[in-house]
């Protein structure tokens, strides 16, 4: 970038940061989303609830079945749909 170029887009360089904060947090978000791991991490605390009993059976069917879903779509994604 030009010492001119700099100068007139300086205006705008808060805006420029701004998003690109937004990127991050939605790329993380992303990726927490979609993050077996995390998947799994909260069918277990689900499970915890349930025994503690801090949540109904129903509750939890309903978020178990929430979280399963979550799970087999992001392992359906990826594995392969053409293996040879």
């Amino acid at each position: 970038m030009g010492l001119i170029t700099g100068l007139l887009t300086l205006p705008v360089a808060p805006v420029r940061g701004v998003v690109w904060v937004a990127e991050k947090l939605h790329d993380a978000a992303e990726r927490e989303l979609h993050d077996p791991r995390v998947l799994r991490a909260q069918l277990a605390v689900l499970n915890q609830e349930l025994e503690a009993g801090d949540i109904t059976i129903e509750e939890f069917e309903r978020e178990e079945e929430r979280l399963l879903d979550r799970l087999h779509a992001v392992r359906a994604v990826r594995v392969p749909s053409d293996r040879r």
